[in-house]
Parts: structure tokens; sequence; C-alpha cells
């Protein structure tokens, strides 16, 4: 008997604890980044790194509504401390409850490091904001950016 009760409290346990995959406060995670690399004063647009996160939000309340509601990304360069944010996409005709798809940033606007001339490597801390202003959890670039100037 008391194995029987030990092992149906381990099983509730178990499924209290799995966090759900849809919440009110969006969760991103890092998927990747292509090409690993930046070459200062590259022009060719596809030279440039394109990170890559998952996002999940439970009421799809992101993105970008024209003359009603924006919703960004925050980049968080951890090498200058600089914190800068783009707008994320109109996609409203995909952000339904239970929303969840992968957004690719082209990292052009982050990158640069003026009048720099040592290699190194970037990371980047990332979080987003919905409609609501809720925030994100915050997450850090998996992979570096090779910095060459």
């Amino acid at each position: 008997m008391r194995y029987t009760l030990s092992a149906i409290l381990i099983v509730i346990l178990f499924t209290t604890c799995k966090k759900d995959k849809f919440t009110t406060v969006p969760q991103i995670s890092f998927k990747s980044v292509k090409p690993d690399f930046y070459f200062r004063g590259s022009v060719d647009p596809l030279s440039y790194p394109t990170v890559t996160i998952h996002v999940t939000d439970a009421e799809g309340d992101l993105g970008f509504i024209a003359a009603k509601d924006t919703s960004f990304i925050y980049f968080l360069n951890l090498r200058t401390n600089t914190l800068d944010s783009v707008e994320l996409p109109d996609i409203s005709t995909a952000a339904k409850k239970n929303f969840e798809g992968d957004v690719e940033v082209n990292m052009k606007k982050f990158v640069g490091v003026p009048n720099d001339t040592k290699k190194d490597t970037i990371y980047f801390k990332v979080y987003v904001k919905d409609f609501a202003k809720n925030k994100s959890n915050e997450i850090q670039t998996g992979k570096p950016i090779y910095y060459f100037p």
C-alpha cells in the first residue's frame, strides 16, 4: 500500500510540474543564428546574420496592426550593453489563440561595433513584449556571432 501511494504521488508530482506550452506571457526559445559571422563594412544584406527564435503565446497578441498596436522583439548586445528593438511583422492572419511560430530577425541593426579593430564574439539577450506589454522570458543566443573588423 505504501509503494502504491508513493507511486501515485510521484505521478501527480510530474504531471503538475509540467509547464504549459501556451501561456499569457509569451515564451521564447533560441533556434539558430545563420551565418554565425559578420565582417564589418559588408554591404551585402545577405551577409548579415539572421537569428531565429521560437515563440508561443496563448492569446496570439503579437505582431503589428497598423494604427492599432505593435509588439516588439528586443535585443541586448552583451558586448556593448546596447538595447534595441524591432517591430514584429503583421502576423494577424496567423496569430490566433495558442500561437506558435518561428521569428527570423536580420541582425544588420544590431551587430555593428563602430571603430572596433579587434576580432570578437557577440552574444545577445532576447525577449518579446506582446500587445498587453507582457514580457517574455529572456534568452541568450546559444551561439555567438563572430565579429571580424
